[in-house]
């Protein structure tokens, strides 16, 4: 299977006919169909890595001050107790079970545009906090086996994410620092730079302001680090929203 990251933004391009929900379709359309997938989302971020082994998983609203229709959306997808034990002995001591958590909306705004029908089992895997993005990189190598399995590793975050700094007018203009780094990621990510990405401190001031926390960069780490070598590389998703979060979706394979 191949694997991806999605720039989630918003959570309204949940429910909001725009450019970003039009592309996660065609994205799921396009891509092979997956027996499960596992989702790591940069809203579950807990003092450990956990894999949620729920069989009926619940839909998290995990913001505040949207609308009521949002807070109405469930993506009642199954889970798969299956996949989360491979997962746990993939991870060789170092993944435990969670039967709590269920799909935040990291994962489910993306996959409801990709799989609208919910029909795919979906497991997710937490960010420890306490991992370096150098330790991140090297545990998502473990998971490399479900690649062959018929699993769809999505990575769900935003490689530029400033919410201080967001412009809330209608189209607002990107600053240039998230121009900047955005490109600066997607090439790096052409030319499979991937250690560069790891060490993203060293990458200046645009980092320094594109990633003021870094969960949402992370799951970005955890699909680079699936990459073969050889695979083909694409953007399905590009833009820059509200001046300061990066939509930019990555494909490998």
């Amino acid at each position: 299977m191949p694997v991806v990251f999605v720039g989630h933004g918003n959570p309204m391009n949940a429910i909001e006919d725009n450019v970003y929900a039009r592309a996660w379709a065609r994205l799921g359309q396009e891509l092979p169909r997956p027996r499960t997938i596992l989702s790591v989302s940069a809203h579950w971020e807990v003092g450990g890595s956990l894999v949620s082994t729920q069989a009926d998983p619940q839909t998290i609203h995990d913001f505040y001050g949207f609308p009521e229709e949002l807070y109405a959306v469930r993506y009642p997808c199954p889970g798969s107790p299956r996949l989360a034990e491979k997962i746990i002995e993939l991870g060789r001591g170092e993944i435990a079970p969670d039967d709590s958590w269920g799909i935040d909306h990291g994962t489910w705004s993306v996959l409801r545009r990709m799989y609208p029908r919910a029909d795919i089992p979906v497991v997710q895997l937490s960010l420890d906090y306490g991992k370096s993005p150098r330790r991140h990189f090297e545990a998502a190598r473990m998971l490399a086996p479900l690649r062959k399995e018929g699993v769809l590793i999505v990575g769900s975050g935003n490689l530029v994410h400033n919410l201080r700094l967001m412009r809330y007018s209608e189209n607002a203009a990107p600053y240039d620092w998230a121009i900047e780094f955005d490109r600066t990621v997607a090439g790096l990510i052409g030319e499979r730079r991937y250690e560069s990405l790891v060490e993203y401190g060293n990458l200046g001031g645009a980092a320094t302001l594109s990633i003021p926390t870094n969960e949402h960069y992370l799951p970005l780490l955890y699909v680079l680090a699936l990459a073969q070598q050889g695979e083909q590389v694409s953007f399905p998703v590009t833009g820059i929203d509200l001046g300061s979060v990066s939509m930019r979706a990555v494909r490998i394979g």
